[in-house]
């Protein structure tokens, strides 16, 4: 069973909003069930919190439905990690710049590699560096 793995932004909105959960997002929402922890970097809860408000504005969730699934949200078992900050102007904008991602996608892709975890994303341009950094992906 994994114990930990790093979840993009893209994944907790699959995990709340069924028109964008895949078979990779059950099996996190699994893996979780069985007591493994889920790791992100800080601006994860930004990000979630942002996608449901835009997703609410657009008409695809109910303002009830978004508050439900921050409360969801906010029980998960997440280590949130804070290192962000301080490796902004160094490695994340190197892995940014080398792979073509945004400096929040390489907030992902660092933490993964940090770690020696499973990188669970759903966006191509991330997953195709994570597989040219030999981050391993949740497949």
């Amino acid at each position: 069973m994994t114990r930990a793995f790093v979840a993009d932004a893209s994944v907790a909105v699959g995990w709340v909003l069924p028109g964008q959960a895949t078979r990779q997002t059950a099996g996190m929402l699994d893996a979780i069930a069985q007591g493994a922890v889920v790791e992100v970097p800080a601006l994860w809860p930004l990000e979630v919190a942002n996608a449901l408000t835009v997703l609410v504005r657009r008409g695809k969730l109910t303002r009830e439905e978004r508050e439900t699934a921050l409360g969801w949200l906010r029980e998960l078992p997440l280590r949130v990690d804070q290192e962000m900050a301080s490796l902004a102007f160094s490695k994340l904008s190197e892995l940014a710049s080398a792979h073509t991602l945004s400096i929040y996608d390489s907030a992902y892709l660092e933490l993964a590699q940090r770690r020696k975890l499973v990188l669970g994303c759903k966006d191509g341009p991330l997953r195709k560096a994570a597989r040219r950094c030999g981050v391993r992906l949740w497949e």
